[in-house]
């Protein structure tokens, strides 16, 4: 079952910001097991669960690498069919750097960066990188750091009309497309 923002733009909106809560919890439960497991619980599954959150009823393959081709404006990912391989090579570079790149976000960015480039998954690659990004600066500070109210706090309460990314007249989902890299800048108060 999905929505299709065509047939209901408001449902869809709404469906895309629980999400972003659903999201969020799950992403804070797998830091909560990365930082008692190490690096290595960081993983396929983990970014196949949290891209399936991020896209539940609104893309029927949420959780699963891309089988087709895509684009995405002017950029054309590798083909699919190589997407196994590159996610392999992807997390290969992230644990094996894990303790020799001493910068804080060195991996994060180099994560946000590359899953956007490869494109795994048909529907919300962007917010499962910025998921990724938000998960490994995490890990690299040892604890989810403390901070000003989270994007799922600010969905509740609509204070942040101020804020470029919450008027009504920006992108559709504005919570949804800006949102954990938001929670990430806003928790490092950068």
């Amino acid at each position: 079952m999905s929505v299709r923002e065509k047939d209901d733009p408001a449902l869809y909106t709404k469906i895309q910001e629980q999400n972003l809560l659903r999201q969020y919890d799950l992403l804070t439960n797998c830091i909560e097991i990365g930082l008692k497991k190490g690096i290595e619980a960081f993983d396929k599954y983990t970014l196949w669960a949290l891209n399936y959150a991020a896209v539940s009823n609104i893309c029927q393959l949420g959780g699963r690498y891309r089988q087709g081709p895509i684009r995405v404006g002017n950029h054309i990912p590798p083909h699919f069919k190589d997407v196994p391989d590159l996610m392999d090579a992807f997390f290969s570079i992230i644990h094996e750097n894990w303790t020799i790149l001493e910068h804080p976000t060195a991996l994060a960015a180099f994560a946000l960066w590359n899953l956007n480039w490869i494109h795994p998954f048909i529907e919300g690659n962007g917010r499962t990188a910025r998921a990724a990004c938000y998960y490994l600066i995490c890990m690299k500070q040892g604890k989810i750091p403390g901070g000003r109210k989270t994007v799922p706090e600010r969905s509740a309460d609509q204070t942040c009309a101020g804020r470029e990314w919450a008027t009504p007249q920006k992108a559709k989902a504005p919570r949804v497309t800006r949102g954990l890299i938001w929670v990430a800048n806003r928790r490092l108060h950068l």
